[in-house]
């Protein structure tokens, strides 16, 4: 599994002054704290008690960062030692790089016969088929022949290299939703796939599945105010230390210095953004993208360079962004308004220049 979709744009977490430092970054995609000094003195002595409680680390191929705004049944050795024993359950369910994991052996299975997994993972196939049928299948979870074709996967490829239309149409014949099928009977649940060749890869949702488990771990053991994230994708809930909301920053699409887009407020709902520039390769002055097009078995190329989500879980929005990022702004705003769900794009214009455009569901998350 290319566990991390490593190209997502940065997003940062606007936090109190009392807190800028400690936070881990987002696997390249500018995470940074920011200061939320604008409040006055007296105000911020009577909010802000102390630092919060964090943890963070690697897994499924990037970073995780677990922040509590109050306690933590066991303190900060139990938040650590939690978050890590989540993550590597997750792994043992979805990852690729580990060959024993559930999604692993379903790939490595030489059969076309049900194939049992845990109730997690069937569920989190079955959502993630869902939504990207709900985009036209722009979201392929099978798509991995294509992505390992043109040199994003773990078969090696010389630099610079690009497929012959034979190859791309050979790859496109191994991928399809609608040839992968969830069941569930008699209480177990079963992955079953219509030929051997079908691979399933859970990285463009990975790490929205996972923001979520870690919410859920923070609900379950009664935290009010905290900020989970795995990479791209965050989940929140109560306020920060600066005793408002927490808040995120959408960094612009720059290699060479992070500039914020928008401030929003997520108002403890689920964020993720899928990017376009940060994982490519270039070939005689053109640029390929990881973010390929499972309808034409290429890289994008329209000027949409990012798309970002916001719905009740995170689940949903990494199913949801990198398809609408596939599809591009005008045919993703075109979806959103229609679902009423909250998107936001970055376009690079005609003269080079970073434009946003988002959906009318998205407005009232900005920051006033």
């Amino acid at each position: 599994m290319s566990e991390s979709k490593s190209s997502a744009p940065g997003i940062s977490i606007l936090l109190s002054c009392a807190v800028l430092a400690g936070i881990m970054g987002w696997t390249g995609r500018g995470m940074a704290e920011r200061s939320e000094c604008s409040q006055p003195a007296a105000a911020q002595e009577t909010q802000v008690r102390k630092e919060p409680l964090t943890a963070g680390g690697t897994g499924m191929g990037t970073f995780y960062s677990l922040k509590v705004n109050g306690e933590y049944p066991g303190g900060q050795e139990a938040l650590a030692r939690d978050a890590e024993e989540t993550i590597r359950r997750i792994e043992k369910e979805i990852s690729t790089f580990d060959k024993t994991s559930e999604l692993s052996k379903f790939n490595n299975y030489q059969g076309t016969g049900r194939f049992e997994v845990s109730r997690d993972t069937a569920v989190m196939v079955a959502e993630t088929m869902r939504l990207g049928k709900s985009i036209g299948g722009a979201t392929d979870i099978t798509i991995f022949p294509l992505v390992d074709l043109w040199g994003f996967g773990p078969s090696k490829k010389p630099e610079g290299f690009v497929p012959d239309d034979e190859s791309i149409q050979k790859a496109k014949s191994l991928l399809g939703l609608d040839r992968l099928h969830v069941i569930m009977d008699a209480g177990k649940y079963y992955l079953q796939k219509d030929f051997p060749e079908l691979h399933v890869d859970l990285s463009t949702v990975g790490e929205g599945y996972g923001a979520d488990r870690f919410a859920e771990l923070m609900d379950r053991k009664g935290v009010q105010n905290y900020l989970v994230q795995i990479a791209g994708a965050s989940r929140s809930r109560g306020i920060s230390p600066s005793g408002r909301p927490w808040r995120i920053a959408i960094n612009g699409p720059r290699r060479d210095e992070e500039t914020v887009m928008e401030t929003i407020v997520p108002e403890e709902m689920a964020v993720s953004t899928a990017g376009s520039y940060r994982n490519y390769f270039e070939k005689d002055g053109k640029r390929f993208s990881h973010a390929i097009d499972p309808v034409t078995g290429r890289p994008i190329e329209h000027r949409t360079v990012s798309v970002t989500v916001i719905a009740p879980t995170a689940l949903e929005t990494d199913a949801l962004d990198t398809g609408l990022l596939v599809l591009g702004a005008d045919r993703a705003l075109e979806y959103a308004e229609k679902a009423g769900l909250p998107i936001y794009c970055i376009v690079k214009d005609e003269s080079g220049q970073f434009v946003s455009r988002y959906s009318s569901a998205f407005e009232k998350y900005l920051a006033k």
